[in-house]
Parts: structure tokens; sequence; C-alpha cells
């Protein structure tokens, strides 16, 4: 006999475990469906922050902007409003689950990040992901969210009340469904050969049944290079260098120890003018021979990298590279899925009851995506995602 739920979630990152707690705090009946693990996701290895407009010289509106333009002009304005509009709000609502952010001053501290006009990037040390999944995660737990592990969704279908989905070794029929299972970069960068920043579940089997099903999509071929993948030592090669490198002083250098693009560009602009930087002869090689540039790390001050960076240099430190001493070399890595299926305001895709949230759902970003906000898009439309297959289960 199938299970039956109000909400069925698929995806156990930020935006699942969000929509989770969304949809059981709406009164729904909810499951949740991982792939794996409910700690396997990409949003727990995110370590750069999450932005939010909270700064005396910042405002909603003006994050809005910087989206829009980081964009190239390509985001939904509607969906990038909702996004910039309820960013305090979410931060206060992760605080109430527990996670805690850096602060100083009596305040949050707030870095400035790549493509952004002020200082928004609210962290906790650089381990931001971990600290926002491990907060929903224990809520999860401790609710009535009945939780699925290696139960991955291999099938979706209407059904008389809804849809009916075959979760690993179980049938489970919900009146609604919230897709929560990220990107595909982690298959993506097998399949070219490259490197990847993303859990090897980031494979998009999901994003491929929506479509099976009719769901619209955009941007699908937009795929985001993180500019500053590590590249040397060896067992560093695929780590997510935080960009907040870069906004506490660190900048891209040549072979001749020449800076040459501005290191808080948007992150298209930054990967593009590694890869020509190489192309043109002016790059350096790898012990292993992979193509790289230099990331300056010596210039971050010590007390910032011992505030916002300490996962970062006992990462390094343990390979036999202590970047505070010498820079350390870097490339672009394939690490996100900008585009996704089309969703809207509430999180929903173009059939009916199903919602989208996270990286699997796209407008968003538009065709390219400024860093912190992949967090917050997860918070976000995770809970509205997850309140409006509440209201639509109750009918």
């Amino acid at each position: 006999m199938p299970e039956s739920v109000d909400v069925l979630v698929v995806g156990s990152g930020a935006s699942g475990l969000a929509a989770a707690v969304s949809a059981h705090r709406a009164g729904a009946r909810v499951a949740l469906a991982a792939k794996g693990s409910l700690q396997s996701c990409n949003s727990a290895k995110a370590q750069g922050g999450i932005q939010a407009a909270f700064g005396d010289d910042d405002s909603p509106e003006q994050h809005a902007q910087d989206v829009w333009k980081s964009s190239h002009e390509t985001a939904d304005r509607r969906l990038v409003e909702i996004l910039t509009g309820e960013a305090p709000g979410a931060i206060h609502w992760l605080e109430e689950l527990g996670v805690e952010f850096t602060r100083e001053n009596g305040g949050y501290r707030l870095a400035k990040c790549g493509g952004s006009s002020r200082k928004r990037l609210l962290q906790v040390r650089d381990r931001t992901g971990h600290a926002i999944t491990k907060a929903l995660r224990d809520t999860v737990e401790a609710s009535a969210v009945r939780t699925f592990t290696k139960a991955p969704l291999s099938s979706l279908e209407p059904a008389a009340n809804g849809w009916r989905a075959v979760c690993g070794e179980h049938v489970i029929d919900a009146a609604a469904v919230v897709l929560a299972a990220g990107g595909r970069c982690y298959r993506e960068a097998k399949e070219r050969g490259e490197l990847s920043t993303n859990h090897p579940g980031a494979t998009g089997e999901v994003t491929q049944i929506a479509l099976d099903l009719g769901a619209e999509s955009r941007d699908l071929d937009a795929l985001q290079y993180h500019p500053n993948g590590g590249a040397w030592p060896s067992n560093m090669q695929g780590y997510s260098i935080p960009e907040t490198t870069r906004a506490y002083g660190a900048t891209l250098l040549n072979a001749e120890g020449e800076e040459f693009t501005d290191p808080l560009g948007p992150r298209d602009e930054v990967s593009q003018a590694i890869f020509d930087e190489v192309e043109a002869g002016r790059g350096v090689e790898t012990p292993d021979g992979r193509p790289a540039v230099y990331l300056d790390t010596t210039r971050i001050p010590e007390a910032d990298a011992d505030v916002s960076l300490p996962y970062m240099l006992r990462r390094y430190r343990a390979a036999g590279v202590d970047p505070l001493e010498e820079a350390i070399l870097t490339y672009p890595v394939l690490h996100y899925q900008n585009g996704g299926l089309v969703i809207d305001d509430q999180g929903e895709t173009t059939l009916e009851g199903v919602f989208a949230c996270g990286e699997i759902a796209g407008g968003t970003h538009g065709r390219n995506r400024m860093m912190g906000n992949s967090l917050l898009e997860c918070t976000v439309f995770g809970r509205r995602a997850g309140a409006a297959a509440a209201e639509k289960a109750r009918g």
C-alpha cells in the first residue's frame, strides 16, 4: 500500500529542509525523501555565506539591483524582489532555529562579495552552509516530519488526489510535491573531464523527471564556474576556495605577478578572465600539469582570516601550504546550475501541485548567480514552497 502524506519533499539540502519545516509548521503531514543520507547535499559544502541587506547604507532594493546587474538583466525581477525583500526575515528565521552568524561591534560581521555594491554577506566563519543545514536538519528530526533516506525519486506521476512518487523502495501519495533535489554539476563535470565543487549526488535526474512530465524550464544551459577552485595540492583540487578570501584582500595574479581582473567582479567575469589569462599563456602550471593562476592570499590580514576563514586555513595548512605565507594556485571549477524549472512567486512549477526550490529552480539568478544568494534562495523559496504546498494540500 502506498504511504499517504499531504506534502512530499524531495531533497535534503537547505531548500528541501526549509520546505519541510515550513510545510510542517503550516499544519501539513510531511515526508522528506533523500537520495542518500540526510546529511548528503551541496548546501552543507557552501562556505562563503548568505546575503541580506542589514548595512546602514544598504536596502533590499539595492540588493535586488545588484542581483539584476550580476544576472546581466536576465533574472526574473519578481523573484529577485522576493529574494532580497525577504532576506532579513530569513536570517532571523534561521537564527530562531539556532544558526549563530558571526557578529562584531554589536551587529553582524558583513563582508562585500563579488558583484555586490555593499557589504551584506553574513557568515558563520567559513562553514555557513554546514551551520544552516545542521540547524534545519535538527529542526526536521525533532518534528513529526517523516524522513526516508537512500530513497531517490525514480518516478512521479499524476494520481487521483495529487501525485504518486516512487522514492527508493517507498511508494508515496502526496497532495503536493516539492522538488528540492539540486543541480547536475557533478555529473556534468565528470562528462567533461573537469573538476567540480559538487557533492556526488548532484546528477540532475529529478530535473529530467519534471521535464519529462512537461514542466517548463529556463537557462538550463547556463552552468556556473566557481572562479576559485583549488588547483594544488592535489587533495585540494575541486575544493571551492571561499570567495570571501577576495573580499578580505586576496587578489588574482598571473605568472608575472600582475593583477589582471577585478577580484570582486561577478563570478562569470572573474572566471572568464582566468580562462583568458591562461589561454594567452600568462598562467602557471600545477606540478601535475593542470592550468592555474595565483590567488595571493598573503594580503589577507591574519585577524580577518582567523575569524572568517579558519576552515580554509586548516585544510591548506594540513596539506602543507600556509595561505597567509604564500599565494595559492587556483582555477575555475564547475559549481552551479543557474537555470532550472520555471516557478511562480510561490515556487510552483508549471505542473499543478509540483513546487521547486533551490538550485533545481530557475529565474531567481538568471544566467549568472551572485555568491551568497544560493543559501538565501534555499531559505526564502524553501519556506515559500513549503507553505504553498501545504496550502495546496488543504485544497
